[in-house]
């Protein structure tokens, strides 16, 4: 069940959010919020399957669209303007809700939206001009991040993550053209707090394409009962060690 709710971004610009909530559930006391990839908007297949389904399993989700999907126009907005669109959704998602102020908040993504989200809990590089401080979140989720363009390991998007303090749990298809298994475990492994589940013969959706390969529904549910295993961790610790994932 999701219910409906607005961000103002500033003068008449606004968009729409999802908040996902299963009260049956057996609650994990935290909240994520997933931001959409560059193609596809909130109410994409893969975006409510994941909302829907973690909610299912007793983690509150909150998705929303970014400017450039709510205007109805294809081409993703540039770096600072959907970075603005993410901040203004978790200042709105804490303001809303008191129990969302209480509770630890992750944030995360796929694809596009988990480099955004990326980007805003990154520390201000050192010396840039720019001093916007990170935003204060108990950790990631990075579904099927895009550290390069495919076919474009030249073009790395890597440089502000060893700025990022809090846990990230990236999930990776082993057949991501974004991303290789060895690709990233290039960036992320020396990273104290990051953690990488691999799901063998995924794309860049998770989606496996074999005739053998199990029902989609199976593998997203597998990776959302780790994603979920993994937020318990980081909330009963306090972000101080949160566990190592294998696949």
């Amino acid at each position: 069940m999701s219910t409906r709710f607005t961000v103002r971004l500033g003068g008449a610009e606004a968009v729409t959010a999802l908040a996902y909530t299963d009260r049956a559930a057996t609650r994990v006391e935290a909240t994520l919020v997933l931001g959409h990839g560059a193609g596809a908007g909130q109410t994409s297949p893969f975006m409510v399957s994941f909302a829907a389904g973690l909610a299912a399993r007793g983690l509150d989700v909150i998705t929303f669209n970014f400017l450039y999907t709510e205007q109805g126009r294809r081409a993703p907005d540039r770096g600072p303007r959907l970075e603005a669109c993410y901040r203004a959704v978790v200042e709105t998602a804490r303001a809303r809700r008191a129990e969302v102020a209480a509770r630890p908040l992750l944030i995360g993504g796929k694809s596009m939206g988990g480099r955004i989200a990326s980007q805003i809990a990154a520390a201000p590089e050192r010396g840039s001009t720019d001093a916007t401080p990170a935003v204060d979140v108990a950790g990631l989720v990075l579904l099927g991040y895009p550290l390069h363009p495919p076919g474009r390991p030249d073009k790395m998007r890597d440089a502000h993550l060893p700025r990022v303090e809090a846990p990230i749990l990236v999930v990776q298809g082993s057949r991501d053209s974004f991303g290789t298994e060895d690709e990233l475990r290039a960036v992320f492994d020396p990273l104290p707090a990051a953690r990488l589940h691999v799901v063998e013969g995924g794309d860049h959706s998770l989606t496996i394409r074999r005739k053998s390969a199990p029902p989609r529904e199976e593998i997203y549910g597998t990776v959302m009962d780790e994603i979920v295993r993994w937020v318990g961790a980081v909330v009963r610790s306090d972000n101080a060690d949160p566990p190592t994932l294998t696949g």
